[in-house]
């Protein structure tokens, strides 16, 4: 068996166990403070998340609250959230701005998206991890978006890894083309980069 089968048989597994957690919404409530927790001192404007599938964890209700945060903090710029819209020719993501209400449609793969609204550049991105292991490498859904949209955007935003620790593959090995995350995020805490006791 190839690399490429024992990952669609990991990511079926991990997918499956996620959906089936019978404290997934307890996990979630965790990880939306340490989300909120994390995202304090952060100097960005513009955020990049993702509309949450397949019992993943949800951030926008942390970003919502972030954004809401800046207006009350009279910020100069706007706090602003995007999320991804598929560039089919490119097999890229642009990230549309996204606000609670804002007219929404379907992609090609069913998943909701922005609709008409304009387009942002985010410094700060969230993606969702259907696993991750040490280093900072994230088991996607194997299509290869995000390590494509990354190579391209420009600046490079600063990215944050967002899964369950039931998501954490020890012997997760990365292959050459992939890109490592900024950080990782679960509900105990930021697992990446791990942060060492100094005695």
């Amino acid at each position: 068996m190839d690399s490429s089968d024992q990952k669609k048989l990991v990511r079926k597994k991990l997918i499956e166990q996620r959906l089936a957690m019978p404290d997934r919404h307890h996990r979630a409530e965790k990880l939306q403070q340490v989300m909120r927790i994390w995202l304090v001192g952060r100097p960005d404007t513009v955020i990049g998340a993702y509309w949450p599938i397949k019992g993943e964890f949800d951030p926008l209700p942390a970003l919502h609250r972030w954004k809401e945060d800046g207006e009350l903090l009279d910020e100069p710029q706007l706090r602003r959230i995007g999320l991804p819209v598929v560039d089919k020719l490119h097999r890229t993501l642009k990230f549309h701005a996204w606000f609670p209400g804002c007219p929404m449609e379907e992609d090609a793969y069913g998943i909701p998206k922005p609709k008409d609204t304009e387009v942002v550049v985010p410094t700060l991105l969230f993606v969702p991890c259907v696993g991750y292991g040490v280093g900072g490498y994230r088991l996607g859904y194997g299509g290869g978006f995000y390590d494509r949209t990354l190579a391209q955007l420009r600046p490079k935003p600063y990215t944050v890894g967002l899964g369950f620790a039931a998501g954490f593959l020890p012997n997760m090995e990365p292959e050459p083309h992939d890109v490592a995350l900024n950080a990782i995020l679960n509900e105990m805490g930021a697992v990446w980069p791990m942060e060492l006791d100094e005695d």
